[in-house]
């Protein structure tokens, strides 16, 4: 089924475009932006409304194929620039494709999210089940999601707040921050940019950290449980935690140490960075300053 929306017959939309249809559980929704700005908002209702600012030439429709209701807009001469504000229904899984460029924000989805961006920052609140999201040269946010993440940039950073779940994060010109996570498995990796995470060690939990040139810094509690692998050619080692190497336990440039039952397994990397185990909270405390 493919209609325009306000206009059945394809008839051509004004500047301004303000429509609302029924969706059904089971169903995803998929918006496509050649450039401009994506805006998706949860709602309890069991229908999207769209909102378009886009040119008088331009053509706003949906077309729903199986269980996928996609939204995208053109004109004459091929896709068109469209700002978008829509209320979609929180358990409605959502996909944003902005090619080359749009800014994609997602707030209060209790459902799977997936954003790829050319040029574009991305800022989701919220998300449960597979969350991916992706710009090249955008920054990447993501706050109080649940799930399996993904999250990519490559020259942008990547922050993610109060989510849990396996997180993998990577980037190559930029910083990476994790900070309130819950999780067993994180592997965050940048070229060009400091590392740094808050949030829990698990007993069999596995965290890898690695920046080619910037610090990495893991807040370690007390009591953890973790076999901690460090390697750094340029740059320093501290902590806070008394660390006590065995016999052949340390070379020049890379050696491991255990803390309690050593249950964890971490790995710090950085070729010319600093690498820091800092006390519960540090983290945000110096962000905050």
């Amino acid at each position: 089924m493919l209609f325009a929306l306000v206009a059945a017959a394809g008839l051509m939309l004004n500047q301004d475009t303000d429509t609302t249809f029924a969706v059904r559980q089971g169903q995803r929704l998929e918006v496509s932006d050649f450039g401009g700005s994506v805006v998706i908002k949860s709602w309890r209702q069991g229908s999207v409304r769209v909102r378009a600012t886009h040119g008088s030439r331009d053509r706003v429709t949906v077309s729903t194929e199986g269980a996928t209701v996609s939204i995208s807009a053109s004109s004459r001469h091929g896709p068109a620039m469209v700002d978008y504000e829509i209320l979609a229904p929180a358990w409605m899984p959502i996909s944003v494709s902005g090619s080359p460029s749009a800014e994609v924000t997602i707030e209060g989805s209790e459902a799977e999210i997936a954003v790829e961006t050319v040029e574009g920052a991305v800022t989701v609140i919220g998300g449960r089940g597979n969350i991916a999201l992706k710009s090249v040269e955008g920054e990447v946010s993501l706050t109080g999601a649940k799930g399996h993440i993904e999250l990519n940039s490559v020259d942008g950073s990547i922050t993610v707040k109060d989510c849990s779940g396996d997180i993998t994060a990577a980037t190559v010109d930029g910083e990476i921050s994790l900070l309130d996570i819950e999780s067993s498995d994180v592997d965050a990796s940048t070229v060009d940019g400091s590392i740094e995470y808050d949030g829990t060690i698990t007993d069999g939990g596995r965290y890898r950290l690695t920046s080619h040139d910037g610090d990495v810094s893991v807040s370690m509690p007390e009591r953890a449980n973790a076999s901690i692998s460090v390697a750094t050619f340029s740059g320093s080692f501290d902590s806070y935690l008394a660390v006590t190497l065995g016999p052949g336990q340390k070379s020049k440039h890379r050696f491991t140490f255990t803390l309690g039952s050593g249950g964890a397994r971490v790995e710090l990397e950085s070729f010319d960075g600093s690498i820091r185990l800092v006390r519960p909270g540090q983290i945000h405390q110096q962000n905050e300053e």
